[in-house]
């Protein structure tokens, strides 16, 4: 489980947000959305340990999987060696990676289906091969948590939709609790059980997925009206998406 209690951070005289609760079990995923500034990031910082609190509680392992919004080039490590990495905690200040460590690392690729990328070096990866490598680091740390920073930012639609399966896959598998923030609602729809919105003037609001991602709430949110449109689905099934309604549509 992770989660915050009545916890607050500010920066000097600005309160980002103020006596949060919101807890995430095993099992279950939660997408936090709000708008640009909100303090999304310094929410999973503070998740994290990263961000101090000044009140409050945080519930936390010691050890997350976490996949930062922008990961270091890694510059000449291969792919398999920055997975490796995922287990610093294991192998302590100066310990060196075992046999068992390296397996890991190569179980953590293989549930990601990024086999492939473990002898490329990850300096010459596009984005989405790093971020396939990235999600393995996180899995390699044998957290039952993990924790993604907009984790398909600067990703095309087709990584994008990589992404998204595989973190409704993670999901689905109940093994984890989960939280990753983005901008989208259809990546909340596509890959949560529960959404925590961070709304402009302040306060938060979190529930079931189906409550929170509707369109007068997030008309409120994002400051534009919002509204539902129906896809087709991959398989030709009908699927509802939500959409802004910007200048030059009408919104249904």
């Amino acid at each position: 489980m992770i989660g915050l209690d009545k916890a607050s951070v500010a920066f000097g005289p600005r309160t980002l947000f103020k006596d949060i609760s919101f807890s995430v079990p095993v099992g279950r995923s939660m997408a936090i959305l709000g708008p640009n500034g909100r303090g999304k990031t310094t929410l999973l910082r503070a998740l994290l340990g990263f961000q101090p609190l000044a009140s409050g509680t945080r519930h936390a392992p010691k050890v997350a999987g976490y996949v930062p919004q922008h990961g270091a080039s890694q510059a000449k490590l291969s792919g398999l060696d920055v997975v490796v990495m995922g287990r610093a905690v294991q192998l302590g200040l100066f310990g060196q990676p075992s046999a068992a460590d390296r397996e890991a690392a190569e179980a953590a690729l293989v549930q990601v289906g990024a086999c492939s990328l473990a002898n490329l070096r990850y300096d010459r990866m596009s984005g989405g091969q790093r971020q396939m490598v990235l999600i393995a680091r996180a899995l390699a740390t044998g957290s039952p948590v993990l924790v993604f920073d907009e984790p398909t930012s600067a990703l095309d639609l087709g990584n994008q939709a990589k992404t998204l399966e595989l973190l409704d896959t993670l999901r689905l598998r109940r093994d984890f609790a989960i939280v990753f923030t983005t901008h989208d609602p259809n990546h909340a729809l596509a890959a949560s059980d529960d959404v925590l919105l961070m709304m402009p003037g302040g306060g938060e609001i979190h529930g079931p997925v189906s409550a929170m991602i509707e369109p007068d709430r997030l008309s409120e949110l994002y400051g534009v009206p919002m509204r539902w449109v129906a896809v087709n689905g991959p398989t030709g099934e009908t699927r509802r998406a939500i959409l802004p309604a910007f200048a030059g549509t009408e919104a249904a």
